[in-house]
């Protein structure tokens, strides 16, 4: 199947067409992610089969994020969030006038959007890191990806195959990575406090949460 006629895109249709139409902003994309149940099973499917199923993963949901981005002329891209201790986070990524802002699907409500007012990817990222921790109450965030386009596995239908999607996890691990922290910065993390722990992990699906060493 075709990008353009999975997403409704010149001449297409469907049940996926008629959604994407619908999703013709990053926040719209947003809430729809919000609406879908978390995905706590393994693997990694397809941004189609997020659309059949309504649930995903934080993976999943970036992957069909960049697919609605790039639906409506955004890149489809992506940028894997490394954590040590912890999940790592993958968001898909958009600039508005030159500035940087993500689509995000996960367990926890304080890693989803963002809205495109940071200047570079690294400022991106670091918004997410004071919230970023595990269940030990340890800030967890290390390192994150350069923007890693999607259109690059185009030609493993990854918009719409009924395939495990792996690959594309294995391409981000092999990414190069920048990191966020000095290991004399780590060391002296203090632990987040016990009222936004609570506050974090408000919602959340057990059975979705990493449990740190």
């Amino acid at each position: 199947m075709s990008v353009e006629s999975w997403t409704g895109k010149r001449g297409g249709g469907g049940p996926a067409g008629r959604l994407f139409d619908k999703l013709d902003s990053p926040i719209k994309i947003q809430r729809f992610l919000d609406r879908l149940d978390y995905n706590c099973l393994p693997g990694t499917r397809s941004p189609l089969w997020v659309v059949r199923e309504r649930k995903a993963n934080c993976f999943e949901g970036a992957l069909f994020a960049a697919a609605a981005l790039r639906a409506i002329g955004h890149k489809p891209l992506i940028v894997d969030l490394m954590a040590r201790n912890d999940d790592d986070h993958v968001i898909a990524v958009f600039k508005r006038r030159g500035h940087w802002g993500a689509v995000a699907k996960s367990n926890f409500l304080v890693l989803r959007f963002r809205e495109p007012v940071y200047r570079t990817v690294r400022e991106l990222a670091m918004s997410y890191f004071d919230i970023f921790f595990n269940t030990r109450d340890r800030k967890s965030l290390r390192s994150y990806s350069p923007p890693i386009s999607l259109a690059r596995f185009d030609r493993k239908n990854w918009e719409t195959t009924d395939g495990d999607l792996g690959y594309i996890g294995d391409a981000l691990n092999a990414a190069r990575h920048i990191r966020m922290i000095t290991p004399a910065m780590a060391r002296e993390l203090v632990p987040a406090d016990r009222a936004l722990h609570r506050s974090v992990y408000l919602g959340a699906k057990k059975a979705g949460i990493y449990k740190a060493r």
